[in-house]
């Protein structure tokens, strides 16, 4: 996938981000282990999902409540860090290291570096490791502004680290990117094929007027109405509708849609269409099935519906009727064999090359042998040190 809005210098025009996900977001499971100081400001505001907001003359006991990470004013040479667990791993395409409120108070400087690593590693055991690949260089950074970089690294990393130079404050970091997970955790399993964190993600919809359609698709339960996705009122005919690309090939067995919250703005009904990519053509409406007929949908209500798994799927459409806005979509399924292989596949080539080394050295591969194997991706295929515990 191309960056969209790439402009010169490394830097990433705004519009092209809503293409991507906030793979650090504390809405989808982001989360700041450490950072080496938070004199002034918490470390954990810099993946709030929120908008940072400011109000002047409020003190507490640190000073001038700011809603960010904000370090001490630096009397010695170094650098300030955090390190941030990313919710969604997966391959970063642009990074926001947002200044808003801090005027005099910013970093003159950031770059961010992100890394792999297997397990629940320790703050102290990320420190450790030598394995950070570089995701954004040393960019000067403006006061009170969201500034906005472009990641050319195509490696996958479940953390990203944040340093300014020399100090100062920071209100939120945004890590937009797409979600890439990792396979051995969706072994045997029945799962959510539309889901982030699985791998789904939205390709099109019919307006984002009110909220982003990536939150039908989210984690958890919606908390509100914002955390769903809501169109304008509709004027005229037709319908709106929201496409979504699967986690993989796979056979959808059951659907919920979920209109939580929404009350008196719910579509009347909805309608699920069902493609694969793989014997045809999905922008060919002949290439489109229903998974689930236009059916009536209640108010602030969870509806589940079974759909037949016969028919294979690499998409999904929902149309609602005609407007209106929707919780929460899960498309419950299994992935076909060459849809677990793909995934597989696309997991293995984006591993950075020491991990993928790592990998195979833990399942018995000699060091040598390993590095060969690694060095001879995206065209050497899975490793069958690898293969038998993930295709079989």
């Amino acid at each position: 996938m191309t960056v969209p809005g790439l402009a010169g210098g490394g830097e990433l025009d705004p519009g092209g981000l809503d293409r991507f996900v906030d793979l650090a977001s504390r809405r989808v499971g982001g989360s700041v282990v450490a950072a080496n100081d938070e004199t002034f400001a918490p470390k954990e505001a810099l993946v709030l999902p929120s908008v940072p907001t400011y109000t002047a003359r409020t003190f507490g006991h640190r000073g001038q409540v700011y809603d960010g990470w904000e370090t001490r004013r630096r009397r010695e040479p170094g650098q300030d860090w955090a390190i941030v667990r990313l919710g969604l791993p997966g391959i970063v395409h642009g990074v926001v290291v947002d200044t808003s409120h801090f005027t005099g108070n910013y970093p003159e400087s950031a770059w961010v570096d992100g890394q792999w690593a297997d397990g629940y590693p320790t703050a102290a055991e990320l420190l450790a490791g030598d394995e950070w690949i570089g995701l954004v260089p040393n960019r000067r950074l403006r006061g009170d502004v969201r500034n906005v970089f472009a990641s050319t690294a195509r490696e996958l990393v479940t953390h990203v680290r944040l340093t300014i130079a020399p100090d100062g404050g920071v209100a939120r970091l945004r890590v937009y990117g797409e979600v890439l997970p990792d396979p051995r955790r969706l072994l045997d399993l029945s799962l959510d094929l539309a889901a982030l964190e699985n791998g789904g993600r939205v390709e099109e919809c019919s307006n984002r007027y009110y909220a982003a359609p990536d939150n039908v698709i989210a984690p958890g339960r919606p908390a509100t109405m914002g955390e769903g996705w809501e169109t304008r009122r509709r004027r005229g005919d037709g319908n709106d509708w929201v496409r979504l690309r699967l986690a993989g090939t796979g056979h959808i067995r059951q659907a919920v849609l979920d209109t939580t919250h929404f009350v008196g703005n719910a579509p009347g009904g909805a309608r699920i269409l069902g493609c694969d990519a793989t014997a045809s053509d999905p922008a060919d409406p002949a290439s489109w099935w229903e998974l689930l007929p236009r059916t009536r949908l209640q108010p602030d209500t969870r509806h589940w519906f079974s759909t037949d798994p016969t028919r294979r799927a690499t998409h999904a459409q929902v149309d609602i009727y005609p407007d209106g806005g929707l919780g929460r979509i899960r498309l419950y399924g299994d992935l076909a064999t060459d849809g677990r292989a793909e995934l597989t596949h696309r997991w293995w080539d984006a591993l950075p090359a020491a991990a993928a080394a790592g990998l195979l050295e833990h399942a018995g591969v000699p060091a040598e042998e390993a590095a060969a194997t690694v060095a001879d991706r995206p065209n050497g295929g899975l490793p069958a040190a690898l293969h038998a515990g993930l295709l079989d």
